[in-house]
């Protein structure tokens, strides 16, 4: 009856004395040829192995969707996803105790007969040819030690490896050498072995193989089935051959791997991230969190709010319309899309260009643009908010001038005529600008500013006379989180990209669970919804019509410089904003409602279409708040 190797620590404490002297006896005769100065170097200033204990190998971090699809993976110099022993293939345990030390578990850190072999060899040849190295002195060379092949090096080697025993189990040493060992093409340990050659995880692995895979320790790089798979083929059977010597297969087993087909691994490495702008700010917002040897080394697990499939939307529909802008003379433009779900303020989509591949700057979250009118809903719920003004309260269109300076400031409407006396509703919905400037003064531009702080915009705001129209810096991500807390009837979480981080044991490091806080008064937030629902219906933004109610805001600033649509539905919020890089004007005609509403309704459209039409909430559910007391 053949049996399998026995995988558990052997502890034959009598037998270890024993082992040791001989052991010291084959280092006495490596020492013959090393020299006096070998045994010195094998015996002093070596490396503590207890310090083992607190080794933590370095491990790659992996991003994830909302959803748990991969996003990207981050490393530095080495590519290691850790697991433990029990979720290693037992198939693969012993073709790699086959191929490389079928004793290690009737040692104690060195193979007297291994040792003695090589030793034959390499006084023959005058220099090391063969290792005859176990399995142990294997992981202390990798982790102590120099690659140098001198004979020095190996008596240190074997030293390593005595003292190593003496302070880890068999199963640890298993352990941490496959979790440590290099199997080509930048892989380190088993896991990302296997997910790379066979496209599954180390549990996983049959027979066959874990066979190839332990063929290919010797030299990864050569014996690769993706390089020369006759080759690999031959140092499989070898494995499986030396696995029925050892009479831990049958004639049966080695017969069936044999002829087993080979699935390799089609797509060999992960693709460049399909969200480059995420994954660059993922990875800014951990390293300030955890710092930047966590992020390259700490096996982090980060569970993103993205929606892998709402940001392949956003991708394609950023660069659909970068394409359709040039065709229409907008040459040089950029596009910046944020989506966020205004019941959690998690961030859904984000883009931050049109390439990152030839500009990482996430114009997201790092541009600071002018936002035009997609600023006035602000300054209209700080008017509602003040219990003083409705959606049907009357302003004046009518001309107006201010003290500037030394100076006078008189501002215009777009179309450089004015309306008279007008309701709020119409004021807001044709984007009139002296209507917002009027309001703005009556309730105060600090509390215009007051606001948008609440509301999350914190690029830098002075109360001047055309703050209303938007005469600030703002990134797409401040005003689609602002426009989010208006759609949730202000209720706000702390607006974010990352919903949990782990480590790679499983703990949780960091979690971004929302926390909703009542920050605005809902009936005034809800007055703002329902006047930006009038934008879209019959308003300047008729062109983001999505066929189901919908509120948003169109931005167009002087020149042209910058133009944007702002818009919700209780689901979704996109901002999304257009310009060039060098500030410099768009082209002619280019507005919130013509250039940009476009790409809005077509982002919308593919996003919601299996998300239910869902209503807005009346104003009316709320209670009015009473004017403030001066």
């Amino acid at each position: 009856m053949r049996t399998s190797p026995n995988l558990e620590f052997w502890k034959g404490v009598g037998q270890f004395t024993g082992c040791t002297l001989f052991s010291i006896t084959m280092l006495t005769s490596s020492v013959l040829a090393g020299g006096l100065l070998g045994l010195a170097i094998s015996f002093r200033d070596l490396p503590s192995v207890r310090t083992i204990r607190n080794f933590v190998p370095a491990e790659t971090t992996y991003i994830y969707d909302i959803k748990g699809r991969l996003l990207a993976s981050i490393h530095g110099d080495v590519n290691r996803e850790v697991v433990p022993l029990k979720k290693i293939s037992p198939h693969l345990k012993r073709a790699v105790l086959a191929s490389e030390d079928s004793s290690f578990y009737n040692h104690h850190g060195i193979d007297p007969v291994g040792v003695g072999r090589a030793l034959v060899v390499n006084l023959e040849a005058g220099e090391v040819q063969e290792g005859g190295s176990t399995l142990t002195m294997q992981l202390v060379k990798n982790l102590f030690l120099s690659q140098e092949r001198t004979f020095t090096r190996k008596i240190a080697e074997a030293v390593l490896a005595i003292r190593l025993e003496q302070v880890l189990s068999k199963d640890e040493i298993l352990d941490l050498y496959l979790n440590q060992v290099y199997w080509g093409d930048n892989n380190y340990g088993v896991q990302m072995a296997a997910r790379y050659y066979f496209n599954k995880s180390a549990a996983n692995l049959n027979l066959a193989e874990s066979a190839m895979m332990a063929g290919l320790l010797p030299a990864p790089e050569n014996f690769s089935p993706f390089i020369n798979l006759e080759l690999a083929k031959q140092k499989q059977k070898e494995v499986l051959f030396r696995m029925l010597e050892l009479n831990w297969i049958s004639q049966q087993d080695y017969n069936q791997a044999l002829k087993q087909k080979i699935q390799l691994n089609k797509k060999r490495t992960l693709e460049g991230s399909a969200a480059p702008y995420i994954t660059n700010t993922v990875a800014q917002e951990l390293v300030k969190k955890f710092g930047r040897d966590a992020l390259l080394k700490g096996g982090l697990r980060v569970q993103t709010t993205v929606d892998a499939k709402l940001q392949m939307m956003a991708n394609k529909t950023v660069k659909r319309w970068h394409q359709r802008l040039k065709r229409q003379g907008l040459r040089n433009n950029q596009i910046a899309l944020v989506a966020i779900d205004p019941r959690t303020h998690f961030i859904k989509a984000l883009v931050g260009g049109v390439d990152a591949k030839t500009s990482e700057f996430n114009r997201a979250t790092q541009a600071r643009r002018q936002p035009g009118s997609a600023f006035k809903p602000f300054v209209y719920y700080a008017a509602f908010a003040s219990g003083k003004f409705t959606p049907n309260t009357i302003v004046q269109d009518t001309p107006v001038r201010y003290r500037d300076g030394n100076g006078w400031y008189s501002p215009r409407n777009y179309d450089h005529s004015f309306m008279g006396a007008i309701a709020i509703r119409t004021a807001l919905s044709l984007s009139r600008n002296i209507p917002a400037i009027k309001l703005g003064k009556a309730v105060g531009l600090n509390r215009v500013i007051e606001t948008s702080r609440t509301l999350g915009i914190t690029s830098p705001m002075k109360p001047v006379t055309s703050l209303p129209l938007g005469a600030i810096g703002v990134t797409p991500v401040e005003m689609a989180s602002a426009y989010a807390t208006l759609a949730n009837y202000g209720w706000q979480s702390p607006t974010t990209l990352i919903m949990r981080v782990t480590d790679s044991n499983g703990n949780v490091v960091r979690d971004n669970t929302p926390k909703p806080r009542l920050v605005l008064n809902p009936w005034a937030s809800a007055s703002v919804i329902d006047v930006m629902q009038s934008v879209i219906n019959n308003g300047t933004g008729r062109a983001a019509a999505i066929g189901r109610p919908a509120a948003g805001k169109t931005g167009t600033t002087s020149s042209a410089r910058d133009v944007w649509f702002v818009g919700t539905v209780p689901q979704l919020t996109t901002a999304i904003w257009v310009g060039r890089d060098d500030n410099t004007r768009l082209g002619y005609g280019a507005t919130g409602g013509g250039t940009v509403a476009p790409i809005w309704r077509d982002f919308m459209r593919n996003a919601l279409k299996n998300v239910p039409v869902e209503n807005f909430k009346r104003s009316s559910n709320f209670p009015r708040p009473r004017p403030h007391k001066k």
